[in-house]
C-alpha cells in the first residue's frame, strides 16, 4: 500500500525522525551552546549526546529497504549496467553534498577567527577536497570538513555493494549471498570498531532493510520476518548493541506500515512527506548552519542559558528552512539548474 502521492508509507515519516534526531545530536556534541545547556538540562543533553545518534540505524535501513525497491522488487534483479546505477548514485549524493560542503567551508572561515572551539574545522587542503569530492576521505585517512559525510560514503559504498552481489549472482541465489553477508556482518564485522568507515561493519543493518522490503511483498512474508528476527536475536545474544537492536526493530515496523490495510494517517500529512523529503539535504547543510549560530550566541551571549537554549531552537529551524533551500535549488529533480542544460537536439 502507498501514500496518495504514490511515496510509501512511513518512509518520510522515519526519515524526518531520523534527520530530527541526527540534527539535534549535532547540536548536543558540537558546543559550545550546548556546553552551557548541559548545566541546566544534563540527562536531555546527553541522551542527544549518546543516543540520538542510533538515528543513523534507521537511515541505514530505510537505505537497504529502497535498494530493494529499487534493485530487485521481486527479489531478483531488475535492472541492467551496473556500473551506471553506480555512477547515478553517486552523482545523485555528491552533487549536494558538494556544495554543503563549499558552504561549510565558506562558514568555518569566515567564524574561525572569533570562534575557538574544537567543532570548526581547519582550512582544507587540495587533496582532502578532493578525498570529499570522491567519498574517500575516511578510506585516506583525511578529517572531515562537515559532520556526518561519513554516512554519505558508506551509503554509497552500501549501494555499490549490493548491485554488485545483485549482478554476479543470478537467480535467487543472490538472495542467499544477501542473507550470508548480512550474517558476516551482524555477527563479525560490525564488532570491530576499526572498519566502521568501509561497508561491510554497516552491510548487516542495510540487508535488514532490503529482507524488510522483500517480506512486505511477499506472499509468504514470514520466513522472511523470521531471517530479520533470527538474525537480529543471534547477534544481540552473542553481543548486544543498542544500535542493532534499533535496526532490527525499524526493519520490523517497515513490513508491518507495507502491509497494514490502515496506515496512520500522520504519517501521510503534507509536513511529514516534505521534511521526510528534504531529510538528506537537511542532514547536509545543518553543520553549518549550527556553526555559524554557535559563533553568533558565544560571542554576544557566552554564558547566559536562556540565549543558548533559544539559540540551539534557532539553529535546529534554521538547518530545516536551509535544507528546504537546499532541496529546492540542488537536490530535487526540478530545481531550476536543471532547466539550464541543453535539451537533446531533435531527430531530422
Amino acid at each position: 500500500m502507498t501514500a496518495a502521492d504514490g511515496r510509501l508509507p512511513g518512509i518520510d515519516a522515519l526519515k524526518g525522525l531520523g534527520c530530527t534526531l541526527i540534527v539535534w545530536h549535532h547540536l548536543a556534541f558540537y558546543g559550545p551552546m550546548s556546553d552551557v545547556v548541559h548545566g541546566a538540562a544534563p540527562a536531555l543533553m546527553d541522551w542527544f549526546y549518546s543516543y540520538a545518534r542510533m538515528a543513523v540505524q534507521v537511515f541505514l535501513v530505510l537505505g537497504g529497504f529502497l535498494a530493494a525497491c529499487s534493485l530487485a522488487p521481486q527479489g531478483r534483479a531488475g535492472f541492467q549496467q551496473p556500473l551506471r546505477l553506480i555512477l547515478k548514485r553517486y552523482r545523485r549524493l555528491a552533487l549536494p553534498l558538494v556544495v554543503a560542503v563549499l558552504i561549510t567551508v565558506a562558514v568555518a572561515t569566515m567564524v574561525r577567527p572569533w570562534l575557538q572551539h574544537d567543532s570548526v574545522p581547519g582550512a582544507p587542503t587540495l587533496w582532502q577536497l578532493l578525498a570529499h569530492l570522491f567519498l574517500l576521505q575516511d578510506l585516506v585517512g583525511q578529517e572531515a570538513l562537515s559532520a556526518g559525510i561519513w554516512y554519505v560514503a558508506i551509503d554509497l559504498q552500501l549501494f555499490a555493494m549490493t548491485v554488485l552481489v545483485l549482478s554476479l549472482v543470478r537467480g535467487e541465489r543472490h538472495r542467499w549471498l544477501v542473507l550470508g553477508l548480512a550474517a558476516s556482518s551482524l555477527l563479525l564485522f560490525n564488532r570491530h570498531g576499526g572498519l566502521d568507515s568501509t561497508g561491510l561493519y554497516f552491510f548487516g543493518a542495510y540487508a535488514l532493510g532490503m529482507m524488510a522490503w522483500w517480506a512486505s511483498r511477499s506472499e509468504r512474508p514470514v520466513r522472511w520476518l523470521l531471517a530479520i528476527a533470527g538474525l537480529g536475536a543471534v547477534a544481540l545474544l552473542l553481543d548486544f548493541r543498542g544500535r542493532l537492536l534499533v535496526a532490527v526493530v525499524v526493519a520490523l515496523v517497515l513490513v508491518w506500515l507495507q502491509r497494514s490495510a490502515r496506515p496512520t494517517r500522520w504519517l501521510q500529512q503534507s509536513w511529514v512527506l516534505r521534511l521526510g523529503q528534504i531529510s538528506y539535504s537537511v542532514f547536509l547543510i545543518h553543520f553549518p548552519v549550527c556553526l555559524m549560530v554557535n559563533a553568533v550566541v558565544s560571542h554576544f551571549w557566552p554564558a547566559q542559558l536562556a540565549a543558548n537554549a533559544l539559540g540551539m531552537l534557532a539553529a535546529f529551524g534554521l538547518s530545516l528552512l536551509a535544507g528546504d533551500a537546499l532541496y529546492r535549488w540542488v537536490e530535487s529533480p526540478r530545481a531550476p539548474w536543471r532547466g539550464l542544460r541543453k535539451p537533446p537536439l531533435a531527430p531530422q
